[in-house]
């Protein structure tokens, strides 16, 4: 390492200001800072030192996912495998989930690189280390057989118009990676609506794709007078089943004990707020409560789903964990975030339950809260003001 370090400093005349490959030089900061940590010092008299630096941060993200990858990767040859009724093994398995996998996350890498560079070197500003959890959120949020240039153009909308339009990262008030799957959704919702694609082409039986219906479908079609915990069993989901996670969906979601080892991960390096996950599954359990209290299971089937399913289904825990607690399309204050998180939870089940025809409701909801974060932290340091309370409370 001490060698490419030395070579790097020999290299920086070429891209600094004055050299030869000057508007190049996001590019070789990109490489510096990827291999090694920043040299740069904080000049004036007030300085606050801190490890979690944007570097260590974005790392911490990645490392997080990884169970999440991994699982989602095997996943996708079960699910296959399962389809076409042929018994496999575990290392066949996750090279089938790797073929499949593998080309959409590039896809998103390749992509979004190429407009974060290209931004870079125009504003003449460092290539910032948050595209590649984005380019990795991105492909765990969409279904195996999302067609590539649907990916590449859902990643190009999610950088450019969700983040680059507003200056850059931490400047946007949209997550780029829900805001790109948002696109891909509303543009092309056959590929993403409805049913999820569990299986791929295969050329020895000519299989293309194979759909079966995910946990949220199923409780979205029942029909009165059955019961929607009675339509699940029939259609072989338990809850231990979505805790797990062998079910169809898309890569990265399915998993929810996966996404608590995630979560565990995020909140004790002190990346992602714990209030914000709290109050977003407060928010589910007290709705769907309410709900299931109000309204009779044989009016609308969905309505009396009970909260334990409705955190276990679907891609809530994914985006309680992984999306809503962004740090930059969140709020920066505690009270806010906690309104924040539990904004999310309603929205959630209200959407999944009044709309049968969308029943995933978290991306929505998390959208749609990215919007009021500004509002609340706002309104929190506007009482604190007046009453004259510290921020730290």
């Amino acid at each position: 390492m001490k060698f490419l370090y030395r070579r790097l400093q020999a290299l920086a005349p070429l891209f600094e200001k004055g050299g030869r490959f000057e508007r190049l030089y996001p590019l070789y900061e990109a490489v510096v800072t990827i291999h090694f940590g920043s040299s740069d010092t904080t000049r004036g008299r007030v300085q606050v030192r801190d490890a979690l630096d944007t570097k260590r941060f974005m790392i911490l993200v990645i490392i997080a996912l990884i169970p999440v990858t991994l699982f989602g990767i095997y996943n996708v040859g079960y699910q296959f495998y399962a389809a076409i009724g042929e018994p496999a093994s575990f290392g066949s398995m996750v090279m089938k989930g790797l073929t499949v996998f593998m080309p959409i996350l590039l896809t998103s890498y390749a992509v979004g690189g190429f407009w974060e560079v290209l931004f870079a070197v125009v504003r003449k500003h460092e290539i910032n280390e948050g595209f590649l959890v984005t380019g990795l959120l991105f492909p765990l949020t969409l279904p195996p057989t999302i067609p590539l240039w649907q990916v590449a153009l859902g990643i190009s909308f999610g950088i450019v118009i969700g983040k680059e339009v507003f200056g850059g990262t931490g400047k946007n008030f949209l997550n780029p990676a829900l805001t790109a799957r948002a696109f891909v959704y509303f543009s092309y919702p056959a590929y993403l609506s409805g049913e999820v694609w569990t299986a791929v082409s295969s050329s020895a039986s000519r299989l293309v794709g194979y759909t079966s219906a995910t946990p949220l479908g199923v409780a979205a079609a029942t029909a009165q007078p059955q019961a929607v915990t009675d339509a699940l069993s029939e259609a072989g989901y338990t809850v231990m089943h979505c805790m797990i996670g062998l079910i169809p969906g898309s890569i990265g979601e399915t998993s929810v004990l996966l996404c608590l080892v995630g979560a565990a991960i995020l909140i004790v390096t002190g990346v992602a707020s714990w209030r914000t996950m709290v109050g977003s599954v407060l928010g589910v359990v007290v709705t769907a409560t309410v709900l299931n209290g109000l309204v009779s299971d044989t009016t609308i089937p969905f309505l009396g789903m009970s909260p334990l399913w409705h955190l276990v289904v679907g891609s809530f825990a994914f985006g309680a964990v992984f999306m809503a607690t962004d740090p930059v399309s969140s709020p920066d204050l505690k009270p806010s975030k906690w309104v924040y998180g539990f904004g999310i939870g309603v929205l959630t089940v209200l959407i999944r339950v009044v709309n049968p025809a969308y029943p995933e409701g978290v991306m929505l909801a998390i959208l749609l809260m990215n919007v009021f974060a500004p509002l609340m932290d706002y309104s929190v340091a506007e009482y604190r003001v007046r009453k004259r309370i510290p921020n730290g409370l």
